[in-house]
């Protein structure tokens, strides 16, 4: 048979007897020898024979074999090092199969400086070549600004170079503004300036009960001593040093050093959220938008995220991930190699761990639909829903409904509004069920509630019809059934000529296979990488937020109210903390006064009065 007229199976069966079992990298090329696929393979006979199978392929796989009509083969020492192999084609040829990360941008770092007697304060990007205390990387070049500003406040060491450190001969407005130190003109010595570096230092190395207790005790010691512009001054430092704590974000107290990469995988498209944790704190995280491959799937995106992203960055000790990958055991060995020290891979499926990690896939989840939404513009989506859905025009208001409940408790219906330019969210409404139905948990009942009120007023308000708060789609979290039941109930009201599509989960209840309902027309559905799929996704998704956070609210305010209210001399905080501490209210009226004491913010007159308050109820 003549090669020109193989199959790609054909080709790539021919290959097996040239082949054997050692470890290496392999290219698919197509019939204008352009590369289509680099793979890495510890058997690259035992590799390619899968290829060479004529079914059990994946929809992705199974074309970049039709379209391969040759095959590159390099043999390597260790699997390891086709690893190292693989990735260096892969951003050297950029084939279309593969997973690429596209963003290879270096990550800031903070540097204490140790090239002069006065060591400097300041960021560094690059190599780690300058003498030094280096702590990072941080996500952004605005994350290590905000950083240092604060650690300026606190720590007050020096950022000016040396050569302008050299050059003063009275002190700069940096001092002035309580910033600085001031060592180039003698106003703190060699030992204090090098007890600042070292409060720093351990600051940066997540000891920051120490460096609190330490300023707390030395304010003290000032405020004793009369010294009160200097208690003043320590006063400052410990306000901003709480400042700089907060500001991290999320400051894990059994994660000491981590990388938590997440992925969200979406119409062929992903991101993959990173966040840094070093020293007990969240230093920022960044997103990541690779090319998929024309497909690949969670486990191969994120091993190739891995192996592209820590090429040239030095990997902590432990990388949290969102998905299994495939050769973790392989990854481990190479990052391990890379840092000089065993490095730790894990998929956490409970505790503190997880919780980071469903962290920064929420974040992946919402920078993808940022993404995905600024890629169409709102107009072209509502033209794209108005095509889907035989609208006479793209709508100009649309407005989504939802109800939020449990088990018919504290029960409230949501109405967001959307448009030409975006959420209209100063147009969002709440409706606290006010019938039986809530109570009943009935779904129905509560919709009718909801769209009987909003109607009504707007027949009061605007019967002409000229405000502009009238839509002209709306949009019913629900299938057949809830759609029949708000026609019917506009149609009482005389308003019947809204168009309205009900959105429910289609098979499984699985997000891009909803089923669309309207009015007298089959169900329908629409391709899961449509753009307008997304959009009426988000729509949906903003009113369950918004129902949910409502239903959330009164609840919260429901439950807040406690016998807990009327003692004297106990407000929000101290009512939160027994709360915490305790459980109930009425655990609480049942303490001792010791175990009342035992509670942070409550102090021994503080516990009696409790006490006797329950006392005198009982």
């Amino acid at each position: 048979m003549n090669e020109n007229t193989q199959t790609g199976q054909e080709i790539i069966q021919g290959y097996l007897k040239l082949l054997d079992g050692s470890p290496g990298v392999y290219r698919m090329l197509n019939a204008a020898s352009e590369v289509l696929y680099v793979g890495k393979a510890r058997n690259l006979r035992a590799r390619v024979s899968n290829y060479a199978r004529s079914s059990g392929h994946s929809a992705r796989i199974a074309r970049m074999i039709s379209e391969t009509a040759s095959m590159m083969f390099l043999t390597t020492r260790t699997e390891t090092e086709a690893l190292l192999l693989e990735q260096n084609l892969i951003k050297q040829l950029k084939p279309r199969y593969n997973v690429l990360l596209r963003d290879d941008k270096s990550f800031p770092n903070i540097l204490i400086s140790r090239e002069h007697a006065f060591p400097q304060l300041k960021k560094h990007r690059g190599k780690r070549s300058e003498k030094g205390s280096y702590f990072g990387p941080f996500a952004s070049a605005g994350a290590v600004n905000r950083t240092l500003n604060q650690l300026q406040k606190v720590f007050l060491l020096r950022n000016c170079t040396d050569a302008m450190f050299e050059s003063r001969t009275r002190p700069c407005l940096q001092y002035q503004i309580k910033r600085c130190a001031a060592p180039c003109t003698g106003r703190i010595d060699l030992a204090g300036y090098a007890g600042l570096v070292a409060d720093a230092e351990r600051f940066l190395q997540g000891k920051t009960t120490a460096v609190q207790a330490n300023l707390a005790a030395e304010m003290g010691a000032a405020s004793e001593a009369m010294e009160f512009e200097r208690a003043a001054a320590l006063r400052d430092r410990i306000k901003a040093l709480t400042q700089v704590q907060q500001s991290q974000g999320i400051n894990p107290a059994g994660v000491a050093e981590a990388d938590v990469v997440a992925l969200h995988l979406e119409g062929g498209q992903a991101c993959v959220q990173l966040f840094f944790i070093r020293a007990n704190q969240s230093w920022g995280n960044r997103d990541f938008y690779p090319r998929t491959g024309a497909g690949a799937e969670e486990a191969e995106i994120l091993e190739a995220f891995l192996a592209q992203f820590y090429d040239d960055k030095e990997p902590p000790k432990l990388i949290l991930l969102s998905h299994a990958i495939e050769n973790e055991d392989l990854i481990v060995d190479l990052l391990s190699e890379r840092a000089g020290r065993r490095v730790e891979v894990a998929v956490p499926q409970r505790g503190e761990k997880a919780e980071l990690v469903e962290n920064a896939r929420r974040n992946a989840r919402e920078s993808l639909a940022r993404k995905m939404a600024e890629g169409a513009t709102q107009n072209k989506l509502l033209a794209g829903l108005a095509e889907a859905f035989d609208l006479d025009a793209p709508p100009t208001r649309i407005e989504v409904y939802d109800n939020a409940h449990i088990q018919g408790s504290d029960a409230v219906g949501g109405m967001i509004v959307a448009g030409a330019e975006g959420f209209l969210k100063s147009q969002y409404r709440k409706f606290n069920i006010k019938s039986a139905a809530g109570a009943n948990s009935d779904d129905f009942g509560m919709m009718r509630e909801v769209m009987t009120r909003r109607f009504e007023r707007l027949l009061k308000e605007d019967p002409d019809r000229s405000s502009g708060a009238w839509p002209d789609l709306l949009l019913i979290d629900g299938g057949a059934g809830q759609v029949s039941a708000v026609a019917g109930i506009l149609a009482e009201l005389g308003v019947d000529d809204i168009a309205m599509v009900g959105v429910a989960k289609g098979l499984d209840r699985d997000a891009g296979k909803e089923e669309f309902y309207r009015t007298g027309l089959p169900v329908m559905a629409l391709q899961r990488n449509d753009p307008v799929l997304y959009f009426i996704q988000r729509l949906r998704d903003e009113a369950h937020r918004w129902a949910n956070g409502a239903h959330r609210a009164k609840r919260a305010k429901a439950v807040s109210v406690t016998p807990l209210d009327d003692v004297p001399g106990v407000g929000a905080v101290r009512k939160r903390a027994l709360l915490a501490h305790f459980g109930s209210a009425k655990a609480v009226s049942r303490a001792g006064v010791s175990d009342l004491m035992a509670v942070p913010g409550v102090s021994a007159t503080m516990a009696q009065a409790i006490a006797d308050f329950f006392s005198t109820k009982s």
